[in-house]
């Protein structure tokens, strides 16, 4: 016998329709949440780096900084390139990648690069040391660069402590000036090899 309709399918529905609303509820809270810590985690990178663009400058070293500074996407200048402050207008929580690359060492330069990705719905940060290994002779593919990524830091946004993440990049920047300094390369590449756990390789 049909079930006659009414009371209980409107009752049904309206349980749906309050467990759908809860759940719109929470993503857009988390969606928020991870919007304003994106926000905030990019103001200081693009801060940190800018400022160590500056400082490498100064001894004759152009890095290629990623976006890009000389662009003004993300700052504006009252002095270039020391007096600056960021645009209000700059979308930072739609940031998804911040990079600075040696561009003494033309497009094989070594980098440190940042980027998110989700894993379910958190948001993570990765940073990593990227570098050239050295090239290799494939029978099929001909001459490639071997690149290796050492991960510097990785860790779900919620979680990001900028001491840490400044323990990190200090640590780092101060042997890949030291290694500019002394032109000798492999002071900052043996330090990450040492200190760091090898991610990726690839070739190109």
């Amino acid at each position: 016998m049909a079930k006659p309709e009414g009371k209980e399918e409107g009752d049904w529905f309206a349980q749906l329709d309050e467990e759908l609303e809860k759940k719109t509820s929470q993503i857009t809270d988390n969606f928020v949440e991870q919007t304003t810590q994106k926000d905030s985690i990019n103001k200081a990178l693009l801060g940190d780096f800018f400022r160590i663009w500056i400082r490498f400058n100064k001894i004759n070293v152009h890095l290629a900084m990623s976006p890009d500074p000389q662009a003004s996407t993300f700052a504006t200048f009252t002095v270039y390139p020391e007096q600056w402050s960021f645009r209000p207008d700059y979308d930072f929580a739609g940031l998804d990648n911040v990079s600075l690359m040696d561009r003494t060492q033309g497009r094989v330069g070594d980098s440190i690069k940042v980027w998110y990705y989700n894993v379910d719905s958190q948001t993570h940060l990765r940073a990593v040391f990227e570098f050239c290994e050295g090239e290799h002779y494939y029978k099929y593919a001909g001459w490639k660069r071997i690149f290796s990524q050492y991960v510097l830091l990785d860790v779900p946004i919620g979680k990001f402590e900028e001491k840490k993440y400044h323990d990190m990049l200090a640590d780092v920047i101060k042997l890949w000036y030291e290694s500019h300094l002394k032109r000798d390369r492999e002071i900052v590449l043996k330090h990450i090899r040492e200190k760091y756990e090898k991610g990726e390789t690839f070739t190109q």
